[in-house]
């Protein structure tokens, strides 16, 4: 049985995986002031960084219809899709009512609609898990089996450099995040169960909250010899090849792989975040 995976596109991947797994990806939209963005392939992520520095204004950012999974959807027979956590954007309704309106014609076809409960490389980790279990050539309902305890099982780690876009987003308080600015206070997030983000712990400076958040996999990670550690960064390489290392030496993960953020996670991580799934 074939099977096709679609991604919405804060899902990031690399060439490799995206032509190994054979993954399609149906983009989400950004607007800095005046600018608009289309957050594919052709996304020039310097220029958005660019415009996110020189704005005053919060981005604003617009999940897909259902018309663009819609298309994806009618091409293939068996089509298993990831996305954005429900909780975080309207991707997955989207991508749940195009389903119901295929469905509606083609009761032969099949659709799968994931809910990440997650973001970035969370979803990365989950359409790379998919692909692994469809590589093993299982069934349909092996498969739906296994990635739901993988998404229910996996975690989600992240620092971020600046606090700009969440203090102009409203998601911090104005003076309390100038004060942690000023401060130079960092803070460790995590994505929880229901796909919502929470504040894990603090650090003061990059050095010391990158080694807390290495330290983290430790502290929330179970078995992770059969797991796979997926690193995004925002234009900051050599921080995510700092964390491969420490990880490689702390840890007896199956694989580590580095992406860069796509424009959607580029938004709110702003330069030098980093995301960690597993």
């Amino acid at each position: 049985m074939k099977f096709k995976i679609v991604v919405d596109s804060c899902c990031y991947l690399t060439k490799e995986i995206k032509e190994r797994f054979d993954i399609s990806t149906v983009p989400l939209f950004i607007d800095v002031g005046d600018q608009h963005f289309i957050d594919d392939e052709n996304l020039d992520r310097e220029k958005l960084l660019e415009a996110m520095r020189n704005s005053t204004e919060v981005p604003k950012t617009a999940s897909p219809g259902p018309l663009p999974f819609l298309n994806l959807f009618e091409k293939y027979e068996n089509t298993f899709v990831v996305t954005l956590s429900k909780e975080l954007s309207s991707s997955y309704q989207n991508a749940v009512l195009a389903k119901n309106i295929l469905l509606e014609e083609a009761k032969d076809k099949f659709v799968k609609v994931f809910n990440s409960f997650s973001a970035s490389v969370g979803e990365t980790m989950i359409a790379y898990k998919i692909g692994e279990l469809i590589e093993a050539k299982l069934g349909r309902e092996e498969i739906i089996k296994k990635a739901e305890k993988y998404i229910e099982e996996m975690q989600t780690l992240f620092v971020l450099d600046s606090l700009d876009n969440l203090i102009k987003a409203g998601r911090m308080g104005k003076l309390k995040g100038q004060f942690a600015s000023f401060l130079n206070i960092k803070p460790i997030l995590a994505g929880t169960k229901e796909g919502t983000i929470t504040l894990l712990d603090k650090a003061r400076g990059s050095k010391n909250a990158i080694k807390k958040l290495i330290d983290k996999i430790g502290e929330v990670g179970n078995n992770l010899k059969d797991k796979v550690l997926g690193i995004a960064h925002c234009n900051d390489l050599e921080r995510a090849e700092y964390i491969k290392k420490e990880a490689a030496k702390r840890y007896n993960f199956r694989d580590i792989i580095i992406v860069e953020t796509a424009g959607i996670s580029t938004v709110y991580a702003n330069e030098g975040g980093v995301i960690l799934a597993f």
